[in-house]
């Protein structure tokens, strides 16, 4: 009897199923190389993308600090009107103007006031010069007699045979209404029956007014003198705004080169016809406008040692002190002007923004401090490049900007 061993066939069963075959699947974690030359070109091409955007949108920003000069200035300049010299020149503005106020005249009071004018006085006699005594008697061509309120002196005549001439006040002889008058030709009664007479003449500037005998409203002193107070600051406050308003462009006007003649109502009449009188009081405002690139250049030639002419501006050149003469200013016909500029001016260096943008075209960051120091007018300066790799400067105006911290 033949005893099978189970056990042994059963692992040979097993083993013929399986069958012997090769091996040919690759492991999951390894990567095929084909994609390493992928990712590789891909990132190429992303490095190239950069770069060329770099060329595109590349900006330089220069933040630059001017030179500033701080002095301690009190100087004492000459300026001439309408100067072409080349000295330091300056304008007047005449602004003249005036106010009304109505009063009341409440007051009633007997009156005798005598009228009064202005007249001109001829001399066609001869060249030498005439004086005529306060009180000279002129005599109108109404018939009436009036007086010179002055002594004066009546220039003689011009070589080509133009008249000398004076202006001065007159008055009537006497109180009364009948001495007021339109324009009037008069002669010189103290030269009646002489060769003067006919040769020395008068005539008169606008009306005579203001005679009056009788009783009459009148305004008080207290209320003129209110009035006139009131009208002066009124006229005051509005020449003023209309000087400011008036100012050009690149010219000054300081506080104390500001000059107000207002009449000061000592010729105000207080007569009226009826209980109220309107009170008219004229001004003219006197403004002495400098150029403010010439008197800065001056200031700058004067106090700083090494100054080349460079273009400069003061920053706080309105807190200067302007400091008139002081003998009163005749500003009819005035032609020169001295006085003194005084206080603490910031003087500073302007730039050329568009020479230096051009001078900075490609250059490297190496480069730019060494064209910093070709311009003394610059204090100090900062070079901001983006993108932040970029070395060098654009080789375009449009993408360089130059910002300069002037002072306020």
């Amino acid at each position: 009897m033949i005893k099978i061993n189970h056990e042994r066939r059963q692992i040979s069963d097993e083993t013929v199923k399986k069958p012997k075959t090769r091996e040919t699947t690759m492991a999951p974690n390894i990567i095929p190389e084909h994609r390493y030359t992928l990712w590789f070109v891909a990132l190429i091409a992303v490095v190239f993308f950069l770069f060329a955007l770099s060329y595109l949108f590349s900006k330089a920003e220069v933040t630059v600090d001017p030179k500033i000069k701080d002095i301690v200035l009190n100087e004492n300049l000459s300026a001439s009107k309408d100067s072409n010299t080349g000295g330091l020149p300056f304008d007047l503005v005449v602004i003249p103007g005036e106010e009304t106020k109505t009063v009341a005249a409440i007051e009633e009071k007997e009156i005798s006031q005598k009228a009064k004018g202005t007249v001109l006085i001829y001399n066609a006699f001869s060249s030498a010069s005439q004086a005529l005594n306060i009180d000279t008697r002129l005599e109108g061509s109404n018939g009436k007699i009036y007086k010179t309120e002055t002594r004066t002196i009546v220039p003689g005549m011009a070589k080509n045979g133009t008249p000398g001439s004076v202006e001065v006040k007159i008055y009537g002889a006497e109180a009364g209404e009948e001495y007021n008058s339109a324009p009037l030709d008069f002669k010189i009664f103290g030269f009646k029956g002489t060769s003067k007479y006919s040769k020395f003449y008068a005539r008169s500037k606008g009306e005579i007014t203001s005679g009056f005998k009788g009783k009459t409203h009148i305004v008080s002193l207290v209320d003129k003198e209110n009035a006139v107070t009131e009208l002066k600051n009124i006229l005051k406050e509005k020449l003023l705004k209309k000087a400011t308003d008036q100012i050009p462009s690149g010219f000054v006007l300081f506080k104390k080169a500001i000059f107000l003649d207002i009449d000061d109502g000592e010729n105000i009449e207080l007569l009226s016809p009826n209980d109220t009188l309107p009170i008219k009081l004229k001004g003219t405002l006197y403004g002495i406008l400098f150029e403010e690139k010439q008197l800065t250049k001056k200031i700058a030639q004067d106090t700083i040692e090494e100054y080349d002419g460079s273009e400069v501006y003061i920053s706080n050149v309105k807190d200067l002190i302007f400091s008139p003469p002081a003998k009163e200013i005749s500003f009819k016909d005035i032609k020169t002007l001295n006085f003194n500029l005084s206080g603490t001016a910031k003087i500073v260096w302007k730039l050329d923004v568009d020479k230096l943008a051009t001078d900075l075209l490609s250059k490297s960051r190496k480069e730019f401090y060494q064209i910093l120091s070709q311009y003394p007018n610059i204090n100090s300066a900062n070079l901001t490049l983006s993108p932040i790799w970029k070395r060098s400067i654009p080789d375009k105006i449009k993408d360089i900007k130059i910002l300069v911290n002037y002072p306020k």
